[in-house]
């Protein structure tokens, strides 16, 4: 082992002149202060401390320390980059001015039940905690930004609401006035057929004309459900003719169907979501509070 300049390093220590124990489930390292002469220890926070911040912790405690380095146990030198969750997981040298010491972690997976039990209790109590002092704040701020959601869905949706009515007028008035006009068509047809038959002509002759007016209106229908991909059902009929008016009127008053449909899923979800937010809600907070949100 040798230094920058390629001198060897003048002691090597064992490895129990620095040690590393879990408590509480996050690593203690305890070193001895070289100037001081006495034993300090370190608890590091694995996942976020990394080898840098650590080594100058060290020389923050002893001003005496003019340098500190990590080294893997074949001399490769460690990064101050690196995490000490990295770093623990294997056997590394610090070096402490012209000191080395070997360093050998306890392997994690080893490590006590009762240290593992202590933390699962430690995170179930925290998270008791979070949940006790923060859940119905959470809440509370949750329902305001629902409602201020809605409000604006609703703006949005309004004067799109007032359009779809009359567009669903338009449309309505239209589906009835051509349904009228069927059954005059029909009348008509049915009276003049009479006419013929009784008055102008003989059935003998008419019976041909009403098989063939029969057999035409059957290939009118066979005709729709080719196009249609649907039997010519009355009210499915009334309402595909609906559509066709109601999309034809929509495009000519400029209405987006489309963002209209949008809106009003994005309000049925936030309308949902306030629901189910307000069934535990209404649960936790003063019958005051309530009233004043209803």
């Amino acid at each position: 082992w040798r230094d920058k300049e390629g001198a060897p390093y003048s002691t090597l220590v064992p490895s129990d002149e620095v040690t590393v124990n879990y408590r509480h489930g996050l690593p203690v390292i305890t070193l001895m202060l070289p100037t001081r002469s006495e034993r300090c220890q370190f608890t590091v926070k694995p996942v976020v401390t990394t080898v840098g911040a650590f080594l100058q912790d060290v020389q923050r405690e002893d001003k005496g320390i003019k340098r500190t380095e990590v080294f893997t146990t074949d001399g490769s030198k460690v990064s101050d980059a690196t995490l000490m969750q990295v770093l623990l997981m294997n056997d590394f040298k610090l070096v402490i001015n012209n000191t080395a010491y070997n360093v050998s972690p306890p392997v994690k997976d080893k490590l006590s039940s009762e240290h593992a039990t202590e933390m699962e209790d430690i995170k179930s109590l925290v998270h008791r905690l979070f949940v006790a002092l923060h859940l119905e704040d959470h809440q509370i701020r949750k329902e305001r930004e629902l409602l201020q959601k809605l409000d604006h869905l609703k703006g949005e949706l309004l004067p799109l609401e007032q359009m779809k009515a009359k567009i669903m007028d338009s449309a309505d008035a239209k589906t009835s006035r051509l349904l009228w006009v069927g059954l005059a068509l029909m009348s008509t047809q049915g009276g003049a057929l009479a006419w013929l038959t009784w008055w102008v002509y003989s059935w003998d002759i008419m019976e041909p004309v009403t098989y063939f007016i029969t057999y035409g209106s059957a290939m009118a229908f066979y005709a729709y459900f080719v196009l249609t991909k649907q039997d010519y059902i009355y009210p499915h009929a009334k309402d595909r003719q609906f559509l066709h008016y109601f999309y034809r009127k929509s495009k000519k008053e400029r209405f987006n169907v489309e963002r209209y449909n949008k809106l009003k899923d994005d309000l049925a979800e936030a309308e949902e979501s306030l629901r189910r937010l307000r069934q535990p809600l209404h649960l936790k907070l003063p019958i005051q509070e309530i009233n004043d949100k209803d």
